[in-house]
C-alpha cells in the first residue's frame, strides 16, 4: 500500500454537555502489518442495534443539520434525564455499524492471501469507506457472491439459527417470535420450516400476515386483530411453544404470550392450583422496538421468566466449534435461506440527511437500508 487510505467514517458523539453529535471523520490508513487487511466497504446495513448506538437517547425531534453537503453534521438533544444511562461513553467519538462487506486492497504479510477477496466483517466501525481488521475476523464469501449479497451476513442469520439452538438446550420444542415479518423473521421462517420447528409468527398488520403466508409460515397472527388473544393461544396450543423470542419490550405483548402459553398448559391440568400450571414459559426480549416499559399481569401464574437474550452472549458461551457450524450453514444458504432484502441504499453523506434519517430511524417493519460508502 504505497499511498496512504484517506478514510471516511460515522461517529456518534455525546457531549458531557448532553448533546449528540453525528458527523464524519477523516483519518488516514495505515499500512497493515501481519494479519491485518484493510477491507473497503462497499455494503453494510443499517440494523436496529445500529441506530440504538448511532441515536443513543436523544430526542430526535430536536434534530438539527449543520456543516456541508460533503461533511454533513446533525446534533440533537438528549433530555437530561436519560443522561446517567449513557454516563460512560459521554465524550467519546464512537464508531458505528455492526456489521458489512467489502473487498480485501491491502493486507499484512501474514493475511496477504485474503487480498481480493470479498469478505464480511461483525466488528463495529462499519459505516466507513475502509475498515481494519485482523484476518480472523473476516469471513471469506463464496466466489461470485456481492458486497450486497454478503452484507448481512452475520447479525440476522446468526441470531435466527442461535434463536434455534437456545430452544434446543433450553428443552423447548417451538417458538413464538414478534415483530416477524422483519428481515430476521422471514429468514426464521425459512429456517424453523427447513429444520422442523413449529413458528407462531406476531405481526402488526394484514399486508405483514400476507407477506409470511406468502413464505409458508404456517401460523401468522395480526396483533392489532380484536381476535389477537384468542387466535393466539389457539396457535401456542397447536405449536406447543413454551418460549418466545421479543423485538417489541415496550407494552403488554411479552405478557399476552406468557398467559396465552399459561392457558394452554391449564387446559392439561388434572387439578386447580392457585400458583398456576408447574409448565415453564420463557420470553427473552432481544430488542426495543417500543420503548415504553414491559407490562406483565398476573395472568401467567409463576413458572415463568423474562429476560434479556443477545447474539454476542449467547455465542461467547456457545463456544468456537458450535459458531463455526453456524457460519458454514449461513455461507452455504447465504442467498436462499438467508438473504436479505433493502429498502433503499444511501452514501455515507446522504445518510445523515434529515429526510433519510428520518427513514430509516422509524424501525419500521420491512423498512431495512443499506450503506455504501463507496458513493
Amino acid at each position: 500500500m504505497a499511498t496512504p487510505l484517506q478514510n471516511l467514517e460515522m461517529r456518534s458523539l455525546i457531549t458531557q454537555a448532553g448533546e449528540l453529535e453525528l458527523s464524519l471523520v477523516e483519518s488516514e490508513i495505515a499500512t497493515p502489518v501481519g494479519d491485518q487487511v484493510v477491507v473497503r466497504v462497499e455494503a453494510a446495513p443499517i440494523n436496529p442495534s445500529d441506530l440504538a448506538l448511532l441515536f443513543g437517547p436523544a430526542d430526535l425531534g430536536t434534530m438539527r443539520g449543520s456543516g456541508s453537503p460533503d461533511h454533513p453534521v446533525v446534533v440533537a438533544t438528549v433530555p437530561p434525564s436519560r443522561l446517567p444511562a449513557v454516563e460512560a461513553r459521554l465524550g467519546q467519538s464512537m464508531p458505528v455499524g455492526n456489521e458489512g462487506a467489502g473487498v480485501v486492497v491491502a493486507a499484512g504479510e501474514a493475511a496477504s492471501e485474503l487480498v481480493g477477496k470479498m469478505v464480511c466483517i461483525a466488528g463495529g466501525g462499519m459505516f466507513a469507506r475502509y475498515r481494519v481488521a485482523r484476518a480472523r475476523e473476516c469471513m471469506v464469501l463464496p466466489a461470485g457472491t456481492t458486497a450486497v449479497q454478503g452484507a448481512s451476513a452475520f447479525v440476522n442469520p446468526m441470531t435466527a439459527l442461535s434463536m434455534i439452538e437456545t430452544m434446543r438446550r433450553d428443552g423447548h420444542t417451538a417458538i413464538v417470535h414478534t415483530a416477524a415479518a422483519s428481515n430476521l423473521g422471514q429468514m426464521l421462517v425459512r429456517v424453523c420450516a427447513s429444520d422442523g420447528v413449529p413458528l407462531v409468527n406476531i405481526v402488526r398488520s394484514a399486508e405483514q400476515v400476507a407477506l409470511l403466508r406468502k413464505l409458508g409460515a404456517a401460523h401468522v397472527i395480526d396483533s392489532t386483530s380484536p381476535n389477537f388473544r384468542a387466535e393466539l393461544v389457539e396457535a401456542v396450543a397447536t405449536t406447543g411453544a413454551t418460549l418466545a423470542f421479543d423485538a417489541i419490550s415496550g407494552g403488554p405483548l411479552a405478557s399476552q404470550i406468557l398467559s396465552a402459553m399459561e392457558v394452554v398448559a391449564s387446559r392439561k391440568a388434572t387439578s386447580y392450583s392457585r400458583y398456576g400450571s408447574s409448565v415453564h414459559k420463557q420470553v427473552y426480549i432481544y430488542g426495543r422496538l417500543d420503548l415504553r416499559p414491559t407490562e406483565l399481569d398476573a395472568s401467567a401464574g409463576f413458572a415463568w421468566s423474562v429476560g434479556g437474550w443477545l447474539l454476542t452472549t449467547f455465542l461467547g458461551k456457545a463456544g468456537g466449534e458450535v459458531i463455526q457450524r453456524l457460519r458454514t450453514r449461513v455461507l452455504a444458504e447465504l442467498t436462499t435461506t438467508f438473504a436479505s432484502h433493502y429498502t433503499g441504499t444511501l452514501g455515507l453523506a446522504e445518510a445523515l440527511q434529515p429526510a433519510a434519517m428520518a427513514a430509516y430511524g422509524k424501525r419500521a417493519t420491512g423498512a431495512k437500508y443499506l450503506l455504501d460508502p463507496t458513493r
